[in-house]
C-alpha cells in the first residue's frame, strides 16, 4: 500500500472515531474495539513476528478486553482496571509460546514483539476512557480531528525535518480549530492536543514508513490503524493535563 493510499485511509479511520467520539458510549466502545482487531490482525506480520497466529490472537484478546473492561468501568479513574487487562494480555504472551510447535526459534523477539502489539492495541481504550470523561466528549473529536490532519499531511513528499514541521502544525491548527468551535474545550488546550498528535503523527511516520513489508496487505492494515490506536491514550493524557 503506498503512502498516499495509507495516509488517506488513516485520516478516515480518525474521522469515524471523531464521529463516534461525538456520539459517545456504544458506538465509540464499538470503534476503539474494531481498531484494536484490526490492528492486531496485521502487527505480526508487519514486524515480522514467528507465529503470527497466536501472537494476533494475544494481541486481539488484549486490546479487545482492555476496551471492554474501560467501557464497564463507570467511576473514575476510568483505566485502573486496564493495567490488570494488560498484565493478563502478558501471561497470554506466555501461553502463545508454549503452544508453540515450531522449536521456538526467536522466542525473545517473539514474546517482546506480541507485547509490544499488545501495549500498542490496550491503548485503544483511552478513546472510550476520554469519552466517558466529563467534558470528554470534545476531546475525542478534536484529538482525532488534528490526527485527521496531520496524517493527510504527512503524505506530503516533503524534506524530512520540513514534512515533520509543517504535519505537527497541520496538526496543531486543527486542534485549534476544534478547540474554538467546540464546547468545554479552548483553542490553547486544542493547539497543544493537536501539537502532540501531530508529533506522535510524524514520529510513527519515520519508524514505519521505510518498513518493506508495507507492500503486503496485512502489514499496511496495521500501519494505518496504529497511529489511530496510540492516539487513543494519548488523547486522555493530555487531555486530563489541559482540561482535567
Amino acid at each position: 500500500m503506498q503512502l498516499a493510499t495509507r495516509a488517506v485511509v488513516t485520516a478516515v479511520l480518525a474521522a469515524v472515531v471523531a464521529v463516534a467520539g461525538y456520539l459517545g458510549g456504544i458506538p465509540l466502545t464499538v470503534a476503539a474495539a474494531l481498531l484494536a482487531l484490526a490492528f492486531a490482525l496485521g502487527w505480526p506480520a508487519l514486524v515480522g513476528l514467528p507465529f503470527r497466529a497466536g501472537s494476533t490472537v494475544v494481541v486481539a484478546v488484549g486490546g479487545i478486553g482492555a476496551v471492554a473492561v474501560v467501557h464497564l468501568t463507570t467511576v473514575e479513574p476510568y483505566l485502573r482496571f486496564l493495567p490488570l487487562a494488560f498484565a493478563g494480555a502478558i501471561l497470554l504472551s506466555f501461553v502463545n509460546e508454549l503452544v508453540r510447535r515450531d522449536g521456538r526459534e526467536r522466542l525473545v523477539e517473539s514474546v517482546s514483539g506480541t507485547v509490544t502489539g499488545t501495549l500498542v492495541a490496550v491503548a485503544s481504550a483511552g478513546w472510550v476512557a476520554t469519552g466517558h470523561t466529563p467534558g470528554g466528549k470534545p476531546l475525542v473529536v478534536v484529538g482525532a480531528l488534528a490526527l485527521a490532519v496531520g496524517s493527510a499531511v504527512v503524505a506530503l513528499h516533503l524534506a524530512a525535518w520540513v514534512g515533520a514541521f509543517v504535519t505537527s502544525a497541520a496538526a496543531a491548527g486543527a486542534g485549534a480549530l476544534g478547540g474554538a468551535i467546540l464546547p468545554d474545550i479552548d483553542i490553547a488546550a486544542g493547539l497543544v492536543l493537536g501539537l502532540a498528535v501531530g508529533v506522535l503523527v510524524t514520529t510513527l511516520h519515520a519508524l514505519f514508513d521505510e518498513l518493506p513489508s508495507l507492500r503486503r496487505r496485512w502489514p499496511s492494515v496495521a500501519a494505518v490503524t496504529l497511529p489511530v490506536t496510540v492516539t487513543g491514550t494519548l488523547v486522555y493524557v493530555v487531555g486530563r493535563v489541559l482540561v482535567g
